[in-house]
């Protein structure tokens, strides 16, 4: 069973440490405490409750088929005559959308502003990561 730190599970979720021990204390999701004393939250419990938070990513968002849905700051925006590159930052990820001019301006898009990166792909390649440290993530029989 892999067992997850608060600071961990916090930075699979894209969430403080502070809002994943409220979570935790308001009864959300469940946690026990490992031979240290220090709060742990089980693999398949946190899984669970990351599929629920991931059900509604957005709720003011329109109906969509594209299930990947990473919302952010915008962090920069470069505009030429045509094209126009923007820069989300969305939790740990960077996202890099390429797109008209016309839209970056119809969309208000600016330094600042928040957006949703929806991303539809044909292909996604899915990697294993190995735990950050091996006294942050225990797996056992």
């Amino acid at each position: 069973m892999t067992m997850f730190r608060i600071g961990e599970a916090a930075d699979l979720l894209g969430v403080s440490a502070d809002t994943m021990r409220r979570w935790v204390d308001a009864g959300r999701l469940a946690a026990g405490r490992d031979e240290h004393g220090h709060r742990v939250i089980d693999g398949v419990d946190l899984a669970g409750f990351a599929r629920a938070q991931a059900a509604d990513p957005d709720a003011g968002a329109e109906r969509s088929s594209a299930r990947n849905r990473l919302r952010g700051i915008v962090v920069d925006v470069r505009k030429d005559t045509v094209m126009a590159q923007v820069d989300i930052q969305a939790g740990p990820f960077r996202v890099v959308s390429l797109m008209s001019r016309e839209a970056v301006d119809e969309l208000g898009l600016r330094v600042g502003s928040v957006a949703v990166a929806v991303i539809k792909s044909t292909t996604v390649v899915v990697e294993r990561a190995a735990p950050a440290t091996p006294s942050r993530a225990r797996a056992g029989g």
